[in-house]
């Protein structure tokens, strides 16, 4: 029995030390020094504090920030952990909302997204201005959707549309190496540049 016993408790233990600590620390330590940004969570930092993470969505309500996809994710009810409520833009909670296509809840709040945007006269909504990412957490919006955004945003800073849509048009990130995705817009980073061109124009 021992002679059965003694070499899987031995390689137990080094497939532990192996995988559950020689490895993890090895992939940590390089991903440190290679890519500390990403491997500290991608975060932004504005004036020395830090305002979110380019890779997690975050709720933008006020008409002088664009705005990101909706967002489905839930958290557990205060008043019954059994049950959940909604809760967007939850990072610790990320998930779509499972609902189907025949789903009056969600018939209702499509409806409810679809007259609440301010659209430019002859443009179609987006898909994803009304539609939620199956995570939940997208922090990309596509250009069309960003552009639908413009008149409102430049109306509410009193800047020119042109000036903000430019702003737009620069930030669209291309295809990933060429092919991969779609071309996207990263809401913190275009809200954060909103923020500046506005405060360099008021110069």
């Amino acid at each position: 029995m021992l002679t059965l016993l003694r070499p899987a408790a031995v390689l137990l233990a080094v497939f532990t030390l192996l995988t559950g600590i020689i490895y993890p620390f090895a992939i940590t330590g390089v991903a440190q020094v290679l890519f500390p940004a990403a491997a500290n969570g991608s975060l932004v930092i504005r004036d020395g504090k830090v305002v979110g993470s380019s890779l997690i969505g975050q709720s933008f309500s006020s008409d002088r920030y664009f705005r990101p996809r909706p967002s489905a994710t839930s958290a557990p009810d205060p008043s019954d952990p059994s049950k959940t409520i909604d809760a967007p833009y939850n990072a610790a909670g990320s998930s779509g909302s499972n609902l189907g296509p025949l789903s009056k809840k969600l018939i209702d709040r499509v409806a409810s997204d679809v007259q609440s945007i301010d659209k430019e006269a002859g443009q179609a909504i987006a898909a994803d201005a009304v539609t939620t990412s199956a995570s939940g957490l997208d922090p990309h919006v596509s250009p069309a959707y960003a552009f639908l955004q413009v008149a409102r945003v430049a109306k509410t800073r009193g800047v020119p549309s042109e000036a903000v849509r430019q702003l737009v048009e620069r930030s669209i990130e291309p295809r990933s190496i060429g092919f991969i995705g779609e071309p996207r817009v990263n809401v913190l980073h275009l809200n954060l540049a909103l923020d500046r061109m506005v405060t360099d124009v008021a110069r």
